[in-house]
């Protein structure tokens, strides 16, 4: 094989038989909306309607929306179809969020749909713009939240490509974008399976007994309390009694040399949002010593239950390693013989309750003294020991995948920007 050859252009060195385009005129750009939510008609039916929250994270495929429209609201608005391979991007406040539809689809007017034309594939298209996301960040404006607009398009220049080499670039990239969601959707498997030991266990009280049966439907004995039935031997508590409920904070974000890139793990509300995992290692950002010594943030231990209280409420997982927080969590720190996987079920499991504790009229948040107080039924020691043996395995396997993932996800953030300019070439078969 030859040498590639390359030339200078506006957006750098790229291969020489290679061109520059204007992005805006190598898609169709297609705007969205809502049908009117006071008229229920146009609601809950079998069209699929895209919000942000629908795609945040690092996830490619879209195969289904929280909220769907029905073909009234369709025909009554000025959302518009996608289909199956057209891109979505988001336009306002959190900007250059990504997603590719797997069927029709419906879309709001915070996001665009593109569709590439004759000589730009939409698998491709995708990764350009992935690859582009930082500049459509930066060409934003808006005083109060971030904006793009039509004419942002027309402001990103592209690298224009054979589409045979276009097609060949994006199934290498898809191909490990492929095993990511295969991955995911091992581990989504898996926490559904732990789900239902947990509430098999602690909520139906079928728990194994002394000889292997389940333990209420064999006649287990039975005593009554304030939350009603439990089982004998079993004891009404607070969060506070079988775990350490820790605040956060935030060092002063005027003094750069509180944070860094590699120091103290240090997570904020957002770093779980679009989050698929269940264990965690780092956010965004990372804070240095100086940062937690001056700052309200407390390092806490692997194991540590995540737990977001505001902004929103509910966002769970489990740290890896030692970890900090803002002040938009309240972690729980297991005590001893308590597995944070009991915890975790148990937040997840009781989630609507804990969110109508809130307090707060514009954003809810749970205290700390709230969150201390929520009452939680404790098992003997000995049966959580047996239920932490149980669940280990499931977590090793979760933790494995997200381990691959992580490493996949490297590979491919890392050959991206090569491939989409050309400084990694694919051979393409000549006709």
């Amino acid at each position: 094989m030859q040498k590639t050859k390359f030339k200078e252009t506006e957006i750098g060195m790229i291969p020489e038989k290679w061109k520059t385009a204007i992005l805006a005129d190598h898609i169709k750009i297609i705007g969205g909306g809502t049908p009117k939510t006071a008229i229920d008609e146009y609601w809950n039916g079998s069209i699929p309607w895209i919000s942000v929250v629908d795609f945040v994270g690092d996830r490619r495929w879209i195969h289904d929306t929280e909220k769907h429209i029905t073909p009234k609201g369709l025909e009554n608005s000025s959302t518009k179809l996608l289909h199956k391979g057209q891109i979505i991007i988001s336009a306002r406040g959190t900007v250059g969020e990504l997603g590719q539809v797997t069927k029709d689809m419906a879309f709001n007017q915070s996001c665009y749909g593109l569709d590439g034309k004759e000589d730009l594939n939409n698998d491709y298209l995708y990764y350009l713009l992935k690859n582009k996301i930082k500049e459509f960040q930066q060409k934003g404006h808006g005083a109060v939240f971030n904006t793009i607009t039509t004419d942002t398009f027309s402001q990103i220049i592209i690298p224009l490509l054979d589409i045979n080499e276009q097609s060949k670039i994006a199934k290498i990239l898809t191909d490990l974008d492929s095993k990511i969601e295969l991955n995911q959707n091992m581990n989504k498997t898996l926490e559904t399976i732990g789900q239902a030991i947990f509430k098999h266990w602690f909520v139906d009280f079928e728990f194994p007994d002394e000889y292997g049966r389940p333990y209420k439907s064999s006649g287990g004995k039975m005593i009554d309390s304030e939350l009603g039935e439990i089982p004998k031997g079993w004891k009404i508590g607070k969060l506070n009694d079988v775990a350490e409920v820790i605040g956060g904070g935030t060092p002063r974000t005027n003094i750069k040399e509180y944070f860094c890139e590699k120091g103290i793990a240090w997570l904020t509300p957002k770093d779980l949002s679009g989050f698929t995992g269940k264990f965690i290692q780092h956010g965004a950002t990372d804070i240095t010593e100086d940062g937690l010594k001056n700052s309200s943030a407390k390092l806490m231990p692997k194991g540590t239950i995540l737990f977001s209280s505001r902004a929103p409420i509910g966002y769970c997982a489990i740290s890896e390693n030692e970890i900090s927080t803002n002040q938009g969590f309240k972690s729980l720190i297991p005590k001893q013989g308590i597995c944070s996987e009991f915890l975790y079920q148990f937040l997840i499991h009781n989630l609507e309750l804990i969110k109508s504790r809130a307090h707060g009229s514009t954003f809810g948040e749970v205290p700390g003294s709230v969150m201390k107080n929520i009452e939680i039924l404790i098992p003997p020691m000995d049966l959580l020991k047996d239920y932490g043996k149980i669940v280990e395995s499931l977590n090793q396997k979760i933790q494995s995948m997200q381990h691959q993932n992580r490493y996949l996800t490297d590979i491919r953030d890392s050959t991206l920007p090569r491939l989409i300019s050309g400084k990694i070439r694919v051979p393409v078969e000549v006709s």
